[in-house]
């Protein structure tokens, strides 16, 4: 059993920044990848950002070079700061995670999503 919890959501004015956190628990052997989506409304969910167990990270095109996603081990938290934020960021955000359970199975747990608005 695996819980993700989420934070940091919130209204920001445009230009702006805002830092989301998601906070891994649970009987996880390894951590594989983990990665944030979004939701806009009348979209399609859409990768923002991964970061795998290597440290390799990507980036959605609209949001390369003002968002930066990173993650903490001792912790097992990830973290997306999100800097310069437009109103076209509005979204859920959701927190995604790729594993291996402590029975070597492979598990994908995904977050309640926390809600991003920018205004103009």
């Amino acid at each position: 059993q695996v819980q993700l919890v989420e934070s940091g959501g919130g209204l920001v004015q445009a230009g702006g920044s805002l830092r989301l956190s998601c906070a891994a628990s649970g009987s996880i052997f390894r951590i594989n990848a983990m990665g944030w989506y979004r939701q806009a409304p009348g979209k399609q969910r859409e990768l923002v950002a991964t970061i795998t167990s290597g440290g390799s990270t990507n980036y959605e095109d609209s949001v390369k070079g003002r968002f930066t996603i990173s993650r903490d081990n001792a912790k097992n938290t990830m973290y997306l700061q999100m800097n310069s934020l437009k109103p076209e960021d509005t979204a859920v955000y959701y927190c995604n995670l790729k594993s291996t359970t402590t029975r070597l199975t492979p598990l994908e747990v995904w977050g309640q999503g926390t809600l991003v608005t920018v205004s103009p």
